[in-house]
């Protein structure tokens, strides 16, 4: 098991240039969503939504927002991940409602745990908690992207995006999102270059510090 998630993270690169022709099918697309909602979030609280996007005009649209990288338009599906606008105390309670409802823990147990956080996160300015889901955004795309390597499906991770014009033309704002990261999936072309380039990597002895 190992080797063969060696092996896939060895095959994956960054996508610069997709098959426009070939779709992920919905079995796949169902996986990564699947592994977004799965991914792990401190306190569970999940503060993140993902738009999965398969719309050409669309997805053309945002080619622009994007610095012109046209992986954005030839890719299968375009996946942008998002941090809720504000964590309000109604957003933590429904959060512990769930966790009473799905493993029925007392509330005794629960309400400490649910009145801390509140306490917490309301002592905490707007531009600490948004870093802090931005983070939250970050652990998701690196699960996203082993598990599009070992499923063998091609990626191209982004930060070079205009956030508030895709907020804009996502409509996110009204929905009270706002746009972290962009994931362009789907299957490399064949003339794609970077395909067959070496991994350049600093190489185990130098990252690794054992203690």
């Amino acid at each position: 098991m190992a080797s063969d998630i060696i092996e896939k993270l060895n095959w994956r690169y960054a996508t610069k240039k997709f098959d426009s022709t070939r779709k992920l099918s919905e079995e796949k697309i169902q996986i990564l969503k699947d592994a977004f909602n799965l991914t792990a979030t401190s306190y569970g609280l999940q503060p993140l939504k993902m738009v999965v996007i398969q719309n050409e005009d669309l997805q053309q649209k945002l080619v622009a927002a994007s610095m012109e990288q046209q992986q954005v338009a030839q890719a299968s599906h375009v996946l942008v991940l998002c941090i809720e606008a504000s964590l309000t105390s109604s957003y933590i309670k429904n959060h512990f409602n769930r966790v009473e409802d799905i493993r029925n823990t007392p509330r005794e147990i629960l309400d400490p745990f649910e009145e801390n956080l509140i306490s917490s996160f309301s002592s905490k300015e707007q531009e600490d908690i948004s870093l802090w889901m931005a983070k939250q955004a970050y652990i998701a795309m690196g699960n996203l992207l082993t598990v599009c390597a070992y499923e063998e499906i091609d990626s191209c991770p982004m930060e070079g995006f205009v956030p508030a014009q895709y907020d804009e033309i996502l409509g996110l704002t009204e929905k009270r999102l706002q746009s972290v990261l962009v994931l362009p999936v789907g299957y490399r072309a064949e003339d794609d270059m970077f395909s067959e380039l070496k991994k350049v990597r600093r190489g185990t002895e130098e990252v690794i510090i054992e203690m």
